[in-house]
């Protein structure tokens, strides 16, 4: 482990980077606003919200360090391989070493996006290496990477404009990030890091055209005869009229769960239209993944949907429905915890999260609610697995829960509703009992 200088990629931006700043998320917002209808309900962002962020944001970087597993700062994504639980390959790429895993399922991975006016992506396209939406790797040296700190915090406002400059491309031109982001590029990736089955996490924004990603990337996964391993989760919006048949549909061809994303999807989620989809989703026997609570980089217009108290409805109204919190609740982790002790149907996953962090929810919450998922290809595999094999060593049985068990409960649980919702009806196409695999 080492605290490399500050790499050249750390400079504060001038006053043009700033206002190219601005005016991209300007730009991004101008996008997202004109294709995505009012919510219907009125926003209550306060000040003490943004309060809050700002206050999570302080103490973290005052906190970095001082936790349990002390200093854990490498430079670059590679230099986890300073780690016993990693080697680099002849290609430079970074290996598990561990032998005795339990075949991980991760559960928040996502495939190269292309809406709008953007070309289409060749999904099946084999690379030599992934360019990660927020990429540690890309220059030499590497930049400065602290496992001890929320994920983002570790990347510069350049960086970060970066990367709503890519999410822009993505709708209007195609991003070049998003072409290596294929179904090859993410099994090799699950080879190295010993991941047997990964859940494929779609988004539907909302926008008037090109917004397929759901049917895109379900195709792509039975053509590529990948369905053992990826596991397609559907999306759809509540302002599109067809989205009950469209789920249904996704259902029947196999979907294994719905993804919920408010801030992309400009939608609360206790918005009434949500509840509808929840409703659908019980009846379906189909867990739901938030990305839940708020990462900080996001543009302003978007955080208002994800402040924690707006998923307290939906998990307090459908307790047979499993609701996975995505990023255990991002910077507002404090305020996803309660919800995970006082609710049997609520599980907290680690993307994002520092280890000090996880060592804290396993704690609070106990290995039985927390769910392995690394947000790939924002960020490789190996920056979420080494902070869990950190907080679990010695520990096999919580390894094992939170690498591969506790999703298998999420969908035996899933099951089990569809089961009483329909109790002489057949499994969805491609859908196992226990919902561990498919095929």
């Amino acid at each position: 482990m080492i605290s490399p200088e500050r790499h050249p990629n750390r400079r504060e931006p001038s006053a043009l980077l700033l206002n190219r700043r601005a005016f991209t998320k300007r730009l991004l917002a101008t996008v997202m606003a004109a294709g995505l209808p009012a919510c219907s309900h009125p926003a209550d962002y306060t000040d003490e919200d943004i309060a809050q962020l700002d206050r999570q944001k302080r103490e973290e970087a005052e906190r970095a360090g001082r936790g349990p597993y002390g200093a854990l700062r490498f430079q670059g994504y590679r230099g986890l391989a300073q780690l016993p639980y990693f080697k680099l390959d002849g290609n430079g790429h970074l290996r598990v070493t561990v032998h005795d895993l339990p075949p991980v399922i991760d559960f928040h991975t996502h495939l190269g996006v292309a809406l709008l006016f953007a070309p289409a992506l060749d999904l099946q396209r084999r690379t030599p290496r992934v360019q990660y939406f927020l990429d540690c790797d890309r220059d030499q040296p590497g930049c400065d990477f602290d496992l001890d700190v929320y994920i983002n915090a570790n990347f510069t406002p350049a960086a970060h404009d970066e990367l709503t400059r890519d999410t822009l491309n993505q709708l209007l031109f195609g991003g070049r990030a998003a072409q290596t982001h294929t179904i090859p590029n993410l099994l090799a990736e699950m080879d190295a890091m010993g991941v047997q089955q990964a859940a494929v996490l779609a988004i539907a924004t909302g926008l008037p055209f090109g917004d397929h990603l759901t049917e895109t990337w379900m195709q792509a996964i039975v053509q590529a005869h990948a369905g053992e391993r990826l596991l397609p989760f559907a999306s759809v919006h509540p302002h599109d009229s067809r989205w009950r048949e469209q789920l249904r549909t996704f259902a029947r061809r196999g979907a294994r769960g719905v993804k919920i994303h408010p801030e992309m999807q400009r939608l609360f989620p206790d918005d009434p239209g949500a509840m509808e989809i929840y409703g659908e989703c019980e009846r379906l026997g189909l867990p739901v993944i938030f990305h839940a609570g708020r990462s900080g980089i996001e543009p302003e217009f978007m955080r208002q949907y994800a402040v924690m108290r707006r998923y307290v409805a939906p998990i307090e109204t459908f307790p047979r429905v499993q609701f996975v919190l995505g990023h255990a609740g991002a910077r507002d982790v404090a305020a996803a915890i309660p919800l995970a002790q006082r609710h049997a149907n609520v599980w907290l996953e680690t993307a994002g999260q520092s280890v000090t962090q996880l060592h804290e929810l396993l704690v609070q919450v106990g290995a039985d609610k927390v769910i392995f998922g690394t947000d790939w290809p924002f960020y490789p595999v190996a920056a979420t697995l080494a902070k869990v094999l950190l907080v679990t060593e010695g520990q096999p049985s919580v390894r094992a829960a939170i690498l591969r068990g506790n999703a298998e409960r999420v969908f035996a649980a899933a099951a089990s509703t569809r089961r009483a919702a329909t109790p002489t009806g057949p499994l969805r196409d491609g859908a196992s009992e226990d919902g561990a695999s498919s095929g």
